[in-house]
């Protein structure tokens, strides 16, 4: 191989114990020729053989604490389930078709998970992914070259630690060393009231923020999945409807029944002829007590020591 790409057995040695650093662009691009790599695995080699500090704070970073309002704009404008992702797979933004089908909170509060957790800790991974092994093979691979770029990233690193230290199949695949970034591909997913999806999927760097990547599900049309996900989008509309109808009946209702305890309440103490909180003998009155969330929203008197009081 030292023949091949042109160097010393002796410098291909120390390069291949890591020593890598110092290497001209002209030594690594022979290597790189040698070994055949693709273009993922020769930015990966350029990469490891960068040693130039890298700042630890990047856009990326801010990103994920605030996430601009046009990216938000963009996820919500598309019609299937789209995310945004940073270089450590945490799935900073998704639009609603997202959140259904990763079962997120629908006002966004849920939005940020780290997808490589998912897959590798998280036991709901083995029935949602019917690709499991495909998913993770992929994700490693992904990690294995953002470890290169992002030498310096302590989140990185204490991703990778933690993924190594809780998941023997983890350790397993790191040990490979292989490495890519899966632009293109398709996720075979169950979700648990609609069945299978098939998805295809596309990922776009976004130029403007360091880091981030969109990532975007895509369906046949007139597919089973493109069924199945609009039966998911209805229901999930039927049932917020529902929910914000009894919520604003609920919450009118609460205002009457304050309004109609308030009356009740300021009558009391009048018909009783004693000031509000007393009886006689300084015993305690009790207010009529409407609850609010009782079904029946029965009116229910707690005791007052004026037989007369109603």
């Amino acid at each position: 191989m030292a023949e091949l790409a042109g160097v010393s057995p002796d410098y291909y040695a120390r390069l291949e114990r890591g020593r890598i650093s110092h290497a001209s662009p002209e030594v690594l691009e022979s290597i790189a020729s040698a070994l055949r790599l693709d273009d993922d695995e020769r930015q990966h080699l350029f990469n490891l053989a960068d040693s130039a500090p890298r700042p630890t704070q990047t856009r990326s970073n801010l990103a994920e604490k605030n996430l601009r309002a046009d990216l938000r704009r963009v996820l919500d404008s598309i019609n299937t389930p789209a995310f945004i992702q940073n270089h450590r797979l945490d799935r900073i933004g998704a639009n609603r078709l997202g959140r259904l089908l990763y079962s997120l909170p629908a006002d966004g509060s849920g939005d940020t998970f780290n997808y490589a957790r998912f897959l590798f800790l998280d036991q709901r991974a083995a029935t949602f992914h019917r690709d499991l092994d495909q998913a993770r093979h992929a994700t490693v691979s992904s990690l294995h070259a953002a470890s290169a770029k992002a030498k310096n990233d302590r989140e990185l690193i204490g991703l990778i630690d933690e993924l190594n230290a809780r998941s023997e199949e983890f350790r397993n695949l790191w040990e490979l060393h292989d490495v890519g970034l899966c632009r293109i591909g398709s996720k075979l997913l169950t979700h648990t009231l609609v069945g299978e999806l098939d998805f295809g999927y596309e990922t776009f760097t976004l130029t403007d923020d360091d880091g981030l990547t969109l990532i975007i599900y895509t369906m046949q049309p007139g597919s089973p999945t493109e069924e199945r996900m609009r039966i998911l989008s209805s229901w999930e509309l039927t049932h917020s409807a529902s929910h914000n109808h009894h919520t604003s009946a609920a919450a009118a209702s609460d205002q009457s029944l304050r309004e109609l305890n308030g009356e009740l309440n300021g009558a009391l103490p009048q018909k009783c002829g004693l000031p509000l909180g007393t009886g006689t003998a300084g015993e305690t009155v009790s207010p009529m007590h409407i609850s609010p969330t009782e079904s029946d929203m029965t009116m229910l008197p707690l005791p007052c020591s004026c037989e007369d009081a109603l």
